[in-house]
C-alpha cells in the first residue's frame, strides 16, 4: 500500500465515526482538515492532545477548518471518550489499521523491554483543495495544537 506523501489528496476512503455514521475523507474537501493520530483513548498524552484540539475549536472552526482523531480504539471507546472530556469533534475509529497503514504511523515501539507495533503520534493537514500541506511526525503534545493552527493560516 502507498503512503500518503505531501501533495497528496485525502484519501478516498470511507471510515466510521463516533455519533454512528460513516463519511468518506474525500467528502472533507472543501475545508481545511487536521487529521490527528493518537495511540490510545484516555492515557495521558493523548487526553491533553485532544483536550487541545478541543481547546481551539473556536479558532479551528474560525479558520473553517475540521478537525478529526483517529485511533485504534473501538468507537465505544471513542465516544466514552468524547463524553468524559466534552470533545467537540468526531473520532475515527481504525481497528484494521487501515489509515494508520495509508498514512505509516504504525511504528516498532519498546516498553518495558518488550517491543510491538503502536501508533506514532502524528498530525496531517490538508488544505481546502484536500491537498496534504503540512505534516508532523513524533508529536510532543506541548504547543502542537497551536503549531497546526498557525500553519492553517
Amino acid at each position: 500500500m502507498k503512503i500518503i506523501v505531501m501533495g497528496d489528496a485525502l484519501p478516498n476512503l470511507s471510515v466510521e465515526i463516533t455519533g454512528g455514521g460513516k463519511i468518506n475523507l474525500k467528502d472533507l474537501t472543501g475545508a481545511p482538515v487536521i487529521l490527528y493520530f493518537y495511540p490510545k483513548d484516555d492515557t495521558p498524552g493523548c487526553t491533553k492532545e485532544s483536550q487541545d484540539f478541543r481547546d481551539a475549536i473556536d479558532i479551528i472552526k474560525m479558520k473553517g477548518a475540521v478537525v478529526m482523531g483517529i485511533s485504534r480504539d473501538s468507537l465505544s471507546s471513542h465516544e466514552k471518550f468524547i463524553s468524559k472530556y466534552q470533545l467537540p469533534f468526531d473520532l475515527i475509529s481504525d481497528p484494521d489499521e487501515q489509515l494508520c497503514q495509508l498514512f505509516g504511523v504504525m511504528k516498532e515501539k519498546s516498553m518495558y523491554g518488550k517491543t510491538y507495533m503502536g501508533i506514532e503520534r502524528s498530525t496531517f493537514l490538508f488544505n481546502e483543495k484536500g491537498l496534504l500541506t503540512s505534516e508532523w511526525r513524533k508529536v510532543k503534545v506541548p504547543g502542537h495544537a497551536d503549531e497546526v493552527l498557525q500553519a492553517i493560516g
